[in-house]
């Protein structure tokens, strides 16, 4: 039995440090499971710690999936089999830089859903169902089944939102009645209204942080004199996002900060121990002020947050100082890491096969909807991808200003057919000196949703428009057609053997020939926003111009011997489109 005292961890009554690593089973393939677990055994560490996406395992209401990446079973047998403790953070909300903190995007087209994170009556509903689903499941990994899960946690870091007890109560409670023996903890930040608006009374309450543990740790004794120290996300590094510097951590200075952690007697959970990828659409994002929710800032598809498992799964400068502090507070001689996988050499494929999104527009797109307003994404059953908004503008008129509100995230204007310019969340949102010399002109907006916000009062992070307006006058009557993006290549695209097929958002293809599978690292060149796909498994969107992120980790398992395909879909334009294989990843 795993037991909580003022004095630390117990299990079957021996004194347990917990030397945590978070690793998620969502941001790295199966087939890699094993080594990065043999990886955290190597540096040092005794126990795993995951977060559950809820949006990753219910992509539609009542519709779950275990299966795959999203196997949460077999990552947790591959837990047990490297012979580490497991702790688990099973959602509703994760944050985590991940797609919407994890909240589904379909709470946001339920009208019954009036408010997320809170006693909601209606999304409580969809909580308890999903619980239903998934909490059975993990009670059977619990020590106390014979599993290897110590401990699971309640919400995450709810001190950053909310003040709604009885909501944390809530899923405290469900998680009993469905199973759960373990303790139950906490995470927050280190500040009183972090710890008094998001710890449970009878429940174990930790403490998140990067630096100063002495501070933390007596702030978290001072308000939880009765709970051992434990810092469950201790930031070794960090992410980035679209158009921001790369951020790193100096090693030396993040391994002064862990030795202190342990030297002042806490158990620690390593956040990120190795970070994985941000596949497809699940990237999130923040804003630059969390309480408004102004400021939006895309994440980036690498989750590698320097840490010390690097997003390939190799030893960084950081993974060797980490393990020399660790190894002193190990149980025995450490085991030697793995080699990582093989690299590809470099190659240059041409993508010399191409054809237009508006020629297949009428193939990829849902039926054409017609509103006053143009509906939200959510309201067109669309997770990610792209919405075509269609509307006239009377005419004649003008010059005037054009202005979209309420964009998430970007879009392409045109005009007549003919394009008018880009616009961008937060920072380019009107198009001025628009004029309609004739009777009427058509208007189309191409809008492309980024990552919905993950962080403060963002997860309601509605994706789409909300009005335009020609001057001070509202445009009504749109119609909107979706294309969802992210999750496979679409089928049967009548390619041209041409790179330039014509103006406008573009899909393109190539081919990779490879005699064995192995790792590599793609930059796309000639290509300036758009995504990538790996025989129909999207690797997620690429943004070079933008940076800081300028090539995209191709996993071996994603690869087969022989032929290979790659496709893009590229929205700025393209100029001798190839895609570039490195040996070496370029993060900013």
């Amino acid at each position: 039995m795993f037991q909580v005292s003022p004095e630390g961890f117990s299990l079957d009554g021996r004194p347990l440090r917990l030397l945590s690593g978070a690793l998620h089973y969502f941001r790295v393939l199966p087939e890699q499971w094993p080594h990065r677990l043999r990886m955290l055994r190597a540096l040092g560490l005794n126990t795993v710690e995951t977060y559950v996406p809820w949006n990753f395992h219910e992509p539609r209401p009542g519709h779950h999936d275990f299966t795959g990446q999203a196997d949460l079973d077999a990552f947790l047998h591959a837990t047990r089999d490297a012979g580490l403790h497991a702790i688990v953070r099973p959602s509703p909300y994760i944050c985590a830089e991940w797609e919407n903190g994890g909240l589904p995007w379909w709470l946001l087209a339920d009208p019954e859903v009036r408010a997320l994170r809170c006693q909601d009556p209606a999304y409580l509903a969809h909580v308890d169902r999903w619980y239903d689903a998934l909490i059975p499941r993990l009670a059977a990994h619990q020590v106390t089944q014979g599993g290897n899960v110590v401990m699971m946690q309640v919400e995450n870091e709810y001190g950053s939102y909310g003040t709604d007890t009885g909501y944390l109560e809530h899923l405290a409670d469900g998680m009993r009645r469905r199973g759960i023996d373990v303790p139950l903890f906490t995470s927050d930040g280190p500040d009183d209204f972090f710890l008094t608006g998001g710890t449970l009374p009878g429940h174990l309450a930790t403490v998140n942080f990067g630096s100063r543990p002495a501070q933390a740790f007596a702030g978290l004794k001072r308000l939880r004199p009765h709970d051992p120290p434990m810092c469950a996300e201790f930031w070794c590094g960090w992410f980035d996002h679209w158009g921001a510097p790369r951020t790193v951590r100096d090693a030396a200075e993040a391994t002064e900060e862990l030795a202190a952690t342990l030297g002042a007697g806490g158990s620690v959970n390593v956040y990120m121990a190795h970070g994985g990828t941000n596949f497809s659409t699940w990237a999130g994002a923040n804003t630059e002020d969390p309480a408004t929710g102004a400021g939006y800032l895309p994440t980036v598809t690498s989750y590698d947050y320097d840490a010390p498992i690097d997003e390939r799964g190799a030893v960084t400068a950081k993974f060797e100082s980490f393990r020399a502090v660790l190894a002193t507070y190990a149980e025995g001689p450490l085991p030697e890491p793995p080699a990582p996988a093989p690299l590809l050499p470099p190659q240059r494929i041409a993508l010399h096969q191409s054809v237009r999104l508006f020629d297949v527009l009428d193939d990829l797109a849902g039926e054409e909807t017609r509103a006053p307003q143009p509906p939200s994404f959510e309201e067109l059953g669309i997770a990610h991808g792209l919405v075509l908004y269609s509307a006239g503008i009377p005419g004649p008129r003008g010059p005037h200003t054009l202005s979209v509100h309420g964009l998430a995230d970007r879009a392409h204007v045109f005009v007549d057919g003919g394009e008018a310019g880009i616009l961008e969340r937060d920072a380019t949102e009107s198009l001025p000196g628009l004029a309609v010399p004739g009777p009427r002109a058509h208007l189309e907006l191409l809008v492309e949703s980024m990552g919905r916000v993950n962080y403060g009062s963002g997860p309601a992070d509605r994706k789409g428009v909300r009005r335009v307006l020609h001057t001070q006058q509202i445009l009504h009557d749109w119609t909107a057609r979706a294309v969802p993006l992210g999750h496979g290549t679409p089928d049967g695209l009548p390619w041209r053997d041409t790179a330039d097929p014509g103006p406008g958002p573009t899909f393109h293809r190539g081919f990779l020939d490879v005699a064995e599978p192995a790792d590599s690292h793609v930059a796309l060149t000639g290509l300036r926003k758009g995504y990538l796909w790996i025989n129909g498994f999207c690797l997620g969107r690429y943004w070079p111009d933008r940076g800081p992120q300028r090539t995209l980790y191709l996993p071996w398992p994603l690869l087969r011997p022989g032929r290979n395909e790659i496709v893009v879909m590229e929205l700025d334009g393209a100029d001798a489109p190839a895609a570039e294989l490195c040996t070496t990843a370029r993060l900013g």
